[in-house]
């Protein structure tokens, strides 16, 4: 997790750069179908079944709706709207979102001091987000953060079924629905080939995507949700960090502020007293 969180506070970073050269929508449906193709690559290298049981078509489409098409535009759209340690904060809220569904779809019991987490970590989100301005980019990126609690929680329903193929699938669906998306909102893809963009693009794909979601999903079908979750909390810590060193990205004080509680929120949820799982 520790690798993970490194590598998806980076990326924010990394779509900043990458926005510079090329539009939204068009950016993140190349992340997404350059991380499936990467992945059924892997697959197909190790001779793995490509093409998954007819069963599980259904959950992967829904899937990628909500964790691809709509978490990538959603984070894409919000990080061109906002600071980059803003946007890295209020789109990895699903720590905080995960909690109740995991309780009422698997039985994880939440604690009153996982509750009293849940209260201080969205005081921080609350924070960042009104530091940051508020508006559409702060929306977008809330958005972002639901839409990938809805995608981890589908996850766990994959037990039985090949990940790294059914990953992948769910990426290359996701990505052709993006393509749709932005060749009807942006037009003809106007992409400049920097090698700014070109790195900015392949870090995103295959380290902040492909690698990084592949042992995320891995983590959620076998650790508990609020806990594995949790761990992401660190997510905007680090890009908040790098976006500190940045022109222009300096976070206010009382942005910082709002980081210093979501943390917090994460001490309370992992040390100690951890909720048990219910029957």
């Amino acid at each position: 997790m520790l690798w993970v969180t490194t590598a998806w506070g980076l990326c924010f970073v990394a779509i900043r750069w990458g926005l510079q050269d090329a539009p939204v929508l068009w950016f993140a449906a190349m992340r997404a179908l350059i991380a499936g193709a990467a992945l059924l690559l892997v697959a197909a290298v190790q001779g793995r079944p490509l093409w998954p049981r007819d069963r599980v078509w259904g959950l992967l489409t829904a899937m990628a709706v909500v964790n691809v098409t709509v978490a990538f535009a959603a984070m894409f759209a919000g990080t061109a709207g906002l600071a980059t340690g803003a946007a890295a904060v209020l789109s990895n809220a699903q720590p905080l979102l995960i909690l109740l569904p995991a309780w009422w779809l698997y039985g994880e019991a939440v604690s009153v001091r996982t509750a009293a987490a849940l209260v201080v970590g969205f005081t921080g989100l609350v924070l960042v987000g009104v530091a940051s301005g508020g508006g559409q980019g702060a929306w977008l990126s809330l958005l972002s953060a639901v839409a990938i609690t809805a995608g981890t929680l589908m996850a766990r329903r994959l037990s039985g079924t090949d990940l790294l193929v059914a990953i992948a699938w769910h990426f290359v669906l996701g990505g052709l629905l993006l393509v749709v998306l932005a060749a009807v909102v942006e037009g003809a893809p106007a992409i400049t080939w920097t090698p700014r963009f070109v790195l900015a693009l392949g870090f995103l794909s295959l380290i902040g995507t492909a690698a990084a979601f592949v042992a995320w999903f891995r983590q959620a079908q076998v650790a508990r949700l609020d806990l594995l979750g949790a761990w992401t909390l660190l997510v905007p810590v680090i890009g908040m960090a790098v976006s500190a060193v940045l022109p222009g990205e300096r976070p206010t004080m009382w942005s910082a502020l709002g980081a210093a509680i979501v943390l917090v929120s994460l001490v309370l949820t992992t040390v100690p007293g951890r909720a048990r799982r219910g029957p």
